[in-house]
């Protein structure tokens, strides 16, 4: 899935989702306006029949001149008045007089019929049954019985609920049900009435019922309708937002493709795009100095190995004609090619070296550099035996590729023996793991120092001595690709001062299979 048509899809399920809560509160806000409607109207029917009269006992019923126990009276109408009825669309009809039922139990209004209501339907000239949105009477005895007034005698009675019994029985308390008689949906009110029983008023809700599917098809409608909507508005917007992007992509592979490193992105404004341009730009800034690196690594090396090997290609060309030559100098041209390819073998070993780059290897082990230090002093020792070597060491112990290390703590001790002059003295020291080793020799022009760790430098007084002039270049690199570092000055007094450190010392850490590393300083004059 592309990120266009991913900001769409998000875009249009956001949009749904909040579609679908709107939807929904809408639904259920309509439908409790409704029924809070409904359940006022029922409301307002029952309550004449439970409010006590005033100044008098609670009338037990018998405001219809019914029985004690809360039904109505056994024959007929009521003697007295009627109780006081509320006007309106969810009373009776005030224009409503006595006379034959209408196959209902009503009698026929004596005008049009009021259109009343919450969904403005007519109130008491319904047909619907259990009165239509006029509602539906019934009384409920102590005992459980239901009977309904002679007015209300042409609907079915509801069947009285557990709930409804208790609070007949009770006299008090109140109740709201939806109930389904007859396959109608009637919302049910009982209420208690002082002195025993309880009366119900009844409406059915068919034409609420049609209201609210009515409002979910017009939500499920603009819910769909707004979807979709979400899903083109999502498309455009997705397109609008990702044209920078998109306007990025291609200059980076316009970059890319025609290999032109010195190009850049241009940088303009603030915004995230910005940034990612800005780090681009660095990436391709160190890309193009490794590219220029290694490029002037290779030039370099091709220019380092034209030397020896010429040397060697005239030295095997002389060996043709070797029955010419005496055999003092078939020795001595048998023994320049082996030096020939001492230096071809070891300037080959350098350049595939520096080429590893500072990036730590897969090697990684404890290494303590004082032993490495050691060795590496005993060897120059055996190759300059003329030179006194101070060694002052302390256990260090760092994490790191031993290989690499060797060679860079090996080069730097060389560098030292080689300039150092006849009868003289190299300082070696290690201390809170920096290596310092000091020569006497004549040290470094102040010109040269920036340039000391550089590739295939080489100091004019050097040029006449053996070496490629990367043996300081590697030393820097492995220093580097431990996390430490690699210093070159003047020492005091003369002579030149290098300085290398290959990271963190270890603290409360071991060497593997070593129990107890030796923490004394080690000082030992020269074998």
């Amino acid at each position: 899935m592309t990120l266009r048509a991913r900001f769409s899809a998000i875009a249009g399920v956001a949009v749904a989702a909040a579609i679908l809560v709107v939807a929904l509160v809408v639904y259920f806000a309509v439908r409790s306006e409704l029924f809070g409607q409904i359940d006022q109207t029922l409301n307002d029917r029952a309550r004449p029949f439970v409010e006590r009269p005033s100044g008098g006992a609670p009338d037990g019923g018998r405001r219809f001149g019914g029985r004690p126990d809360g039904g109505p009276p056994p024959g007929g109408p009521p003697a007295g008045p009627r109780p006081p009825v509320l006007p309106g669309p969810y009373g009776a009809d005030p224009g409503r007089r006595p006379g034959p039922p209408d196959g209902r139990g009503r009698g026929r209004p004596s005008g049009p019929s009021d259109p009343g209501g919450p969904l403005g339907v007519a109130a008491a000239g319904s047909l619907s049954p259990y009165g239509g949105a006029a509602g539906h009477l019934q009384f409920v005895s102590p005992a459980g019985r239901v009977s309904a007034p002679p007015d209300e005698s042409g609907s079915p009675l509801i069947p009285a609920s557990a709930a409804a019994r208790a609070i007949a029985a009770r006299g008090s308390g109140r109740d709201v049900s939806d109930v389904h008689v007859g396959g109608v949906h009637v919302r049910v009110l009982t209420v208690g009435r002082p002195g025993g029983g309880a009366v119900q008023t009844a409406r059915p809700l068919s034409e609420v019922d049609r209201e609210l599917g009515r409002i979910v098809l017009i939500l499920v409608l603009v819910g769909v309708g707004g979807s979709v909507l979400a899903a083109l508005l999502g498309a455009f917007v997705g397109r609008a937002a990702l044209a920078p992007i998109n306007r990025f992509t291609r200059r980076t592979e316009n970059l890319t493709s025609d290999l032109d490193l010195s190009e850049r992105l241009e940088v303009v404004g603030r915004d995230e795009l910005t940034r990612l341009a800005r780090s681009f730009n660095t990436t391709l800034d160190a890309l193009e100095g490794s590219v220029a690196a290694q490029r002037q690594l290779v030039a370099d090396a091709s220019h380092e190995l034209r030397t020896p090997i010429a040397s060697l290609r005239a030295n095997i060309q002389t060996l043709e004609d070797a029955e010419r030559l005496p055999e003092s100098e078939l020795a001595k041209l048998r023994e320049d090619i082996v030096s020939e390819l001492d230096e071809l073998t070891a300037l080959v070993g350098d350049v595939v070296e520096l080429a590893r780059g500072t990036k730590r290897g897969a090697a990684q082990d404890f290494v303590r550099i004082d032993e490495v230090v050691a060795a590496a002093v005993r060897r120059a020792e055996r190759r300059a035996p003329e030179l006194t070597f101070e060694v002052d060491l302390v256990s260090v112990v760092v994490r790191g590729d031993p290989e690499r290390i060797s060679r860079a703590v090996s080069n730097v001790i060389d560098n030292a023996r080689k300039w150092s002059p006849p009868d003289g003295t190299v300082e070696v020291g290690l201390r809170d793991g920096v290596l310092s080793v000091r020569d006497h020799g004549p040290g470094f022009d102040e010109a040269d120092l920036p340039h000391v760790f550089d590739r295939f430098f080489r100091a004019p007084g050097a040029r006449t001595m053996e070496g490629s002039g990367l043996g300081l270049a590697i030393v820097r690199q492995a220093a580097e690709a431990h996390g430490g570092f690699a210093r070159a000055s003047n020492a005091r007094g003369g002579g030149a001062l290098l300085e290398l450190s290959f990271g963190a010392v270890l603290e409360g850490e071991s060497e593997p299979e070593r129990a107890e590393p030796d923490q004394q300083p080690i000082s030992r004059p020269p074998e």
